[in-house]
């Protein structure tokens, strides 16, 4: 009997992903059906099945559910960044940069250049929708004299990214409820609790502990969790606004600070220099953005789902991030003493200097705390479907273990616990230096950006002719898109390496560059010890027959009934 998809044995991938027929993996009916989360039930020729056939046509077997319809891939897209909660976190880099300008106007700057970087990848997306995301895309579309190398290292840093970003989230918000609870203070300007190191870690301990047991346990319910997410947002961005402006205990500034007052003397920076550095606070909250592409195989039309969830999201946060951050800025306090916090954690003091109450202040902050959460499931799930996805093609040591799909639960749950264990270990890093988010959030943006930038650049060298027949090209403005989002990618990745401000010393030196380096420096020489002799890549590599096959694929289902 031919096997129907491409042999992988010339090729040493992995067999299980898209292997004959009789040793798949394959979904009962009655699980999709208790699974299907409410979403409508397409018949044999709609949506879930379509998709799954588009995917076995890229050389994978379908193993997890499609419980996500549009509404519910945005809503997880949305709280991958958790505006205003990433905005909050790491509010501390703009003050230092420059202040206002560096708060409002970076957000602005950052979020249209990001909004090109979601555009690109969401027209390359349409076309290569797989959990695999930008790693497979990059092969894809690379030149086959470099798609190996330029593959193996887009996926870990995919992998890296979606692991520090998450481990960066979690150490955020174990920060950031540190600063929460000493807005009870034993005496004027001194809080109730010490936040030793091993109290920190513990915390971030818990938390993780927290977010990998929803994410694993609680998979079937993910969807309406972020559904929840949305309303309980906005509802908590609409009370602190309403709060903080109305009861503005210390006055208001007026248009011309807001939107207008720069000061990068606290960061020892150039001025224009500082500025950039800054941007680390608004590149922070939208470094999630291809993160949800590793749920294409979860979701019913992943095609047109993914692209459009990505491209609205950032439309979505750029407004909420505004509505969020200005209100801010009208009452904010002297911009030294908040650069000079010992917990780089200014959000609160901001929020109890306007209201003037505790009281009212942590609960304002609950809010806060608790999309904290929401996001750390978001990005506990998202990295593990990047990491398993990677592993299915053998690019990861013990792949045969990281490979496998929990049946009953419905997640990659071993992946999801070598990720925990692997953040755990990095944490320990703040017990060397207490500057340990810095290298967390500035090594997950450099790597995530560095993976964004791959398949974007990929596309340009081929001249966009892969693209043309996905169901979100952009035409000529998808050539403006990819330029603006690899001039980003160049700024960005040395810029994020450097220190929020000068002199520095060993405790307060920003790590991302070391641990940045290393992780190249390793990739790269895993890739030449090992990869290149077993990794072989995708299993969907044999030629242009299979690309054309694909495309017809992507053709017949965007003409089809799925359309919608």
């Amino acid at each position: 009997m031919t096997d129907p998809l491409p042999n992988n044995d010339a090729y040493g991938t992995p067999a299980d992903a898209f292997g004959p027929e009789s040793h798949r993996h394959r979904r009962s009916v009655a699980k999709e059906r208790n699974h299907s989360l409410g979403a409508k039930q397409l018949g044999e020729n709609g949506g879930r099945n379509s998709a799954d056939d588009l995917l076995e046509a890229m050389g994978y077997q379908a193993q997890l559910l499609r419980s996500r319809s549009t509404l519910q891939v945005a809503f997880m897209s949305f709280v991958l960044a958790s505006i205003p909660y990433g905005l909050a976190t790491t509010l501390y880099y703009p003050l230092a940069g420059g202040g206002p300008v560096n708060i409002i106007w970076g957000w602005v700057a950052v979020s249209l250049i990001v909004l090109c970087v979601a555009a690109s990848l969401g027209e390359i997306t349409s076309v290569y929708p797989t959990s695999g995301g930008v790693y497979y895309q990059t092969f894809m579309l690379a030149a086959p004299s470099y798609r190996l190398i330029m593959s193996w290292i887009c996926g870990w840093a995919f992998v890296v990214g979606n692991i520090t970003i998450t481990l960066a989230v979690n150490f955020g918000t174990t920060l950031f409820f540190a600063a929460c609870i000493n807005v009870f203070e034993s005496e004027p300007g001194v809080g109730i609790f010490a936040a030793e190191t091993w109290q920190i870690y513990l915390i971030f301990l818990a938390i993780t502990l927290l977010c990998n047991a929803v994410s694993a346990f609680g998979n079937r319910w993910l969807p309406w969790l972020d559904t929840f997410a949305i309303f309980w947002t906005f509802a908590g961005l609409i009370c602190i606004v309403v709060c903080v402006l109305a009861i503005a205990k210390n006055g208001r500034h007026d248009a011309a600070y807001v939107f207008g007052e720069f000061d990068p003397s606290y960061s020892g920076w150039p001025a224009g220099w500082s500025f950039c550095v800054g941007l680390l606070h608004a590149a922070y909250a939208t470094s999630s953005t291809g993160m949800i592409i590793s749920m294409c195989e979860e979701v019913q039309q992943p095609a047109t789902q993914v692209p459009k969830a990505m491209v609205g999201t950032i439309v979505l946060n750029t407004i909420a991030g505004l509505v969020f951050l200005i209100p801010l800025v009208f009452v904010l306090p002297n911009q030294a003493d908040l650069a000079a916090l010992v917990s780089a954690q200014p959000t609160p003091v901001i929020i109890k200097s306007a209201i003037g109450s505790t009281g009212g202040t942590i609960a304002l902050l609950i809010p806060l705390l608790v999309l904290a959460l929401f996001c750390g499931i978001g990005c506990t799930t998202a990295s593990s479907r990047c990491t398993w996805a990677f592993a299915r093609d053998g690019a990861i040591p013990g792949s045969r273990w990281w490979k496998q799909v929990n049946e009953k639960l419905d997640v990659p749950l071993n992946a999801m616990m070598m990720i925990m264990v692997v953040e755990l270990a990095l944490g320990l890093i703040y017990f060397g230096s207490s500057a340990a988010f810095n290298a967390f959030s500035g090594v997950g943006v450099i790597c995530l950006t560095l993976s964004y930038a791959s398949p974007i650049l990929a596309n340009l060298i081929t001249g966009r002719k892969q693209v043309v027949d996905g169901n979100f090209y952009l035409g000529q403005l998808g050539w403006f898109c990819n330029v603006v989002s690899i001039g980003w990618s160049a700024l960005a990745l040395p810029l994020f390496c450097m220190p929020t401000a000068i002199p520095v010393d060993k405790e307060y030196m920003n790590y991302a560059s070391v641990v940045f380096f290393a992780f190249f420096v390793v990739a790269t020489a895993w890739y030449f010890v090992w990869g290149k002799k077993n990794y072989r890549g995708p299993p969907t590599h044999d030629g242009d027959a299979v690309l054309e096959a694909r495309r017809a694929s992507i053709a017949v289902s965007h003409d089809g009934k799925m359309r919608y």
